[in-house]
């Protein structure tokens, strides 16, 4: 991409571009530790060594111990490797996941349902959230494991981790614990979040979404669990595969740079002007006859419960995918929703919300990521009033 198009990307919620710095770091740290990091010779113990090193700038970034940090392919196998455990159990039980899930979840889910699991899917309210008193409402005597991301991938909503935490530490007290996982993917980097918290028992996290490259992720389990898929035994057993040590090198590179820490004074400071720079944006688009912020509490009175870094608004008279195409014609790159789901034409996070067949239908996605300037968003604006102008 040239730097203007990197100017005018605003689909970072899809993937982000790379830093270039970071990758060729890596890149040339990863040609000198060449070694097989599971090989006993001098060569493999180098390339352990720079692993387990990587690890430890990983746990140190996002608060954890070293050990419940385990390197995997991406955030879709993060998120199913908790889920496939609970396959090495004798009996079936119910698996609660938010109605709101990425594919990631929502798929893989469908999936056990069809080998005999129930699977229950939280109801959300028509502002996007999943409340600690929905999930409560939905446990069952036999449920094993709760999935409930951090942030929406579409809407940008900021779930109640911590609260929905609390009802499932409470609930332990009577009975075994269900395991909780978290989809961070759209939070690492982006809003602050603390994993260690009690009742969180495993995340998920994709270098991708933070300027790194794709095929490399991260599972944090609190405590470790029984893989359903088994091979050479690398990463303690929980994810079997030699281990990418370049894209290692590139994700503790990144999380050092974009992760929210009290010692990250760049990323607070980039985390608070892009706040109000999105409520510009938010403002602008509000002027805009047809235009309506999906959900519409975030311009009224729930503004700090959503992400800065994404926005979902739908044009009246305007499919979502003629908006998309309009812009990337003008040199403006913005999306309908996950990618994940883009091919299959369906708004699953919208339906949940009960949002109308009309609105779902031109509703489009706006984010943002580090490179964004207020002025590329005012660039922004200004294309998509000019649309708008063409189809009143």
């Amino acid at each position: 991409m040239t730097e203007k198009e990197k100017k005018h990307y605003f689909d970072w919620a899809a993937t982000s571009p790379a830093d270039t710095d970071i990758l060729t770091a890596a890149l040339q740290e990863s040609l000198e530790n060449w070694g097989n990091p599971s090989s006993l010779h001098k060569a493999g113990k180098a390339a352990r060594t720079a692993l387990e090193s990587y690890r430890a700038e990983c746990a140190d970034v996002l608060g954890v111990k070293p050990e419940t940090v385990y390197f995997t392919s991406g955030g879709t196998e993060s998120d199913h490797i908790p889920l496939l455990s609970i396959l090495t159990r004798p009996e079936r039980g119910t698996i609660l996941i938010s109605s709101l899930e990425h594919p990631a979840i929502r798929e893989q889910a469908a999936a056990l349902e069809h080998c005999g699991w129930t699977v229950t899917r939280i109801p959300s309210t028509a502002d996007g959230f999943i409340t600690p008193e929905a999930v409560a409402d939905c446990l069952t005597d036999d449920t094993v494991i709760v999935c409930v991301m951090a942030v929406n991938n579409e809407t940008g909503a900021i779930q109640d981790i911590r609260g929905i935490a609390d009802v499932l530490q409470k609930c332990g007290e009577k009975k075994r614990k269900p395991f909780f996982h978290v989809d961070c993917v759209q939070a690492a980097g982006k809003i602050p979040i603390d994993i260690s918290y009690k009742g969180i028992d495993s995340a998920a996290f994709s270098a991708h979404k933070l300027c790194g490259p794709r095929g490399i992720g991260i599972l944090y389990l609190a405590h470790a669990v029984q893989p359903f898929l088994r091979g050479g035994g690398q990463e303690k057993n929980i994810r079997s595969g030699t281990e990418n040590l370049f894209g290692a090198a590139c994700f503790a590179a990144c999380l050092g740079r974009y992760f929210l820490t009290a010692k990250n004074s760049a990323a607070q400071k980039r985390f608070e002007k892009q706040k109000k720079t999105t409520a510009g944006f938010l403002e602008d688009l509000t002027t805009l006859p047809g235009c309506r912020i999906i959900p519409q509490v975030r311009v009224t009175t729930a503004a700090e419960r959503f992400s800065p870094w994404i926005i979902q608004a739908s044009f009246a008279g305007i499919p979502g995918q003629v908006m998309v195409r309009a812009l990337s014609e003008e040199g403006f790159f913005i999306s309908t929703g996950s990618a994940c789901s883009a091919k299959k034409n369906s708004r699953p996070v919208l339906e949940a919300m009960n949002i109308s067949p009309q609105e779902r239908e031109t509703a489009v996605r706006f984010s943002f990521g580090p490179l964004t300037e207020e002025q590329d968003m005012h660039e922004l604006f200004a294309a998509v009033r000019n649309i708008c102008t063409a189809f009143s």
